[in-house]
């Protein structure tokens, strides 16, 4: 069973993620102009773009509901993975999304106990 403490803080680190997370699926999904002319660098057209919102909103929905947080978490690092591979691709700087690839996980170890449990058994 978990503490309070740790329950309070898994759903304030929700927030802050799903707030990054809204802002960011919010550009996608409302074609903003400088958010098409940004996807437009990497080599993402308009559709595909709005195609990656719609997947970056499921992921965040799933990983905010409890009962199928870790499905949500897997896609939100899988979605992080590729912001980072294209980063890197382009010359980008890493930093942001390496940073909350890493706050997302450490808010799935403190919210899911079976994550923490599966990470730190493959370890040893």
């Amino acid at each position: 069973m978990q503490t309070k403490f740790a329950k309070i803080a898994g759903w304030i680190l929700t927030f802050l993620l799903s707030f990054l997370f809204i802002m960011s699926a919010y550009l996608k999904l409302s074609q903003n102009e400088t958010a098409i002319a940004q996807a437009e660098y990497f080599g993402i057209n308009a559709k595909t773009y709005l195609l990656i919102g719609i997947v970056e909103m499921v992921s965040l929905i799933l990983f905010i509901i409890p009962r199928t947080g870790v499905l949500g978490t897997l896609m939100l690092a899988a979605y992080l993975g590729g912001a980072i591979a294209t980063h890197l691709q382009h010359q980008q700087p890493i930093v942001i999304p390496v940073l909350t690839q890493t706050l997302l996980w450490v808010t799935a170890v403190i919210r899911f106990p079976e994550v923490k449990y599966r990470l730190m058994r493959s370890m040893l």
